[in-house]
């Protein structure tokens, strides 16, 4: 059951922060969903790191750590992925 929540985590995740960023991604949804759930793992680090990852109630410190690690990890993903596409277009 704990990795169905982390894709479903994942996928809403990766779909704010999709929100977030500016412009039009061209990473698929899969890789969205993918991206969410490492920003999830590393938004759950920091909170861990700084001593905010089990607190009474909602955890929303937590929260908010992941989304900006969603943030973070689809946008560079985002890039790496319109490179790699775009080096395999010109080369076709």
């Amino acid at each position: 059951m704990g990795w169905l929540w982390a894709i479903i985590v994942g996928l809403v995740l990766g779909l704010i922060a999709k929100a977030i960023l500016p412009g039009k991604q061209q990473i698929p949804l899969w890789l969205t969903t993918v991206f969410g759930i490492l920003g999830s793992v590393l938004g759950n680090a920091v909170a861990t790191w700084i001593g905010v990852n089990d607190t009474k109630g909602i955890d929303w410190t937590r929260h908010l750590l992941q989304l900006i690690g969603a943030v973070a990890v689809v946008g560079v993903g985002d890039m790496l992925w319109a490179s790699i596409r775009g080096n395999r277009r010109q080369r076709a």
